[in-house]
Formats: C-alpha cells, structure tokens, sequence
C-alpha cells in the first residue's frame, strides 16, 4: 500500500485555506434571523412573528393580509417550489397574498452562501430565508413535502403538505 504522506502539508493548506476563506466570504443573511422564539404554528392561534431577510438581505416578514404561507424545509420541497414559482410572474405571490419562506437552517453555511442563495436571489419573487435552526424548529412539516399554512386574518386556519407540482398549483390557485 503506497504511503501518501507527501500530500499531507498541501492537505493541511487547503483544508486552511478553505476554513478562512468561508470566513471571508460575504454572509449576506447569516445574521439575519431576528424574531420568532421557535413558537409552534396551531390551528386557531395567531401566525407567530416572523422577521427574516429576503435572499436579497433585505428585510422580509410575512404581511398581514398573507392567506398563504409556504414553507420549504428541505431541497426536494424548495424544488418543488421554484419549479412551479420559476415561470411566473414577479408579483404573482403577491397576487394570491401568498408568502415563501426557505428553511435554509440545517444546510452547511458554505452550500448556502455559494450555491442556495445566489440561487434564489434569481427568483423573481421574495423569499424570507431563515438560517438558524430554533427559529422555525416548532413549525411543522413533513419530509420532501412543502407545508402550508392557510390563514384567515393572521390566525391559522389550516396546515396541509404539498408533495407534487400539482397539489402546490392547486393550493395557490385558491
């Protein structure tokens, strides 16, 4: 078994240079979480406050005539999301008083600062984007699936799960 013991230095430096140059890299939203203690969304209470940035590190919250929020906690879900979203037009959340919110918060900083966020910052639409896990840690979801939160007045009325293209249509044609 040949010894590679003369790849250990240059290892050593990469493994160095890439810890500081995440480091260096622009955070954009990472400090960006700033509300929701982790409460949990229920059916007859009051949507819990959320205050995010927008994947354009703009400050983002779900508005008060919102009928629609839909979460996606996971790649299949947020795919599923962007390929029913991607075609249409910049205000068409807005015209169904839908908001989008991506759980970005169990994905390695790295993969969210180089590959996830530049690609939602070519979405046409807003999306708030949460980076740390206790803010939506009591917001229920389903694995691949994309939940959403019906409501009524800012109260939930209704959560449900999309798991198909045409289960996320039908929810936001409504």
């Amino acid at each position: 078994m040949p010894h590679f013991t003369f790849l250990r230095p240059w290892l050593a430096a990469a493994a160095l240079a890439l810890t500081a140059l995440t480091h260096l890299l622009p955070v954009t939203a990472q400090a960006q979480t700033v509300a929701t203690t982790g409460a949990q969304v229920s059916t007859g209470q009051p949507l819990p406050a959320l205050k995010l940035k927008d994947q354009h590190d703009q400050p983002w919250s779900v508005g008060a005539d919102t009928r629609v929020v839909l979460l996606a906690s996971g790649r299949k879900a947020s795919n599923l999301v962007q390929a029913v979203l991607e075609k249409e037009p910049k205000d068409f959340l807005a015209q169904r008083h839908a908001a989008y919110v991506a759980d970005m918060s169990k994905m390695p900083g790295f993969a969210t600062r180089m590959f996830a966020l530049p690609s939602l910052r070519e979405m046409p639409f807003k999306v708030g984007v949460s980076l740390e896990e206790p803010t939506l840690a009591a917001w229920l979801r389903q694995p691949d699936s994309v939940t959403l939160i019906s409501l009524v007045n800012g109260v939930v009325h209704s959560v449900a799960y999309a798991t198909s293209e045409a289960d996320l249509r039908t929810a936001l044609a409504r």
